[in-house]
């Protein structure tokens, strides 16, 4: 396991880093799952999550979604409110998760 070095996150995290990132997900995920519907979840996850970003910028991690995430979960029907709330608090804890996984503490930059 490589140890994190936020200058060279955004190059290599694909090549260094890659083991990290799918248990920050795989993390993400399951706490997810426990806690909201369970195809909600999924849908958004294959649907929508596996075509984001994680960043690393000013101490903290961040997710970026893809363009138009509303219409990209389609596996499910749900209303917009419920979905993007949804979608907010995932993206929460999958930031939290990389922060975790990666010894990263939110609350002290270390860019």
């Amino acid at each position: 396991m490589a140890d994190f070095d936020p200058e060279r996150f955004e190059e290599e995290k694909y090549r260094d880093y890659f083991p990290q990132l799918q248990r920050a997900y795989r993390d993400a995920f399951e706490t997810m799952n426990d806690e909201y519907d369970s195809e909600l979840v999924h849908a958004i996850d294959q649907q929508l999550l596996n075509e984001s970003e994680p960043f690393f910028e000013d101490g903290a991690f961040r997710v970026e979604l893809p363009e138009e995430p509303a219409e990209r979960v389609t596996a499910v029907v749900v209303d917009d409110g419920k979905l993007e709330a949804t979608v907010d608090r995932y993206v929460a804890e999958l930031e939290a998760s990389l922060a975790r996984v990666f010894g990263v503490d939110a609350d002290e930059p270390k860019a």
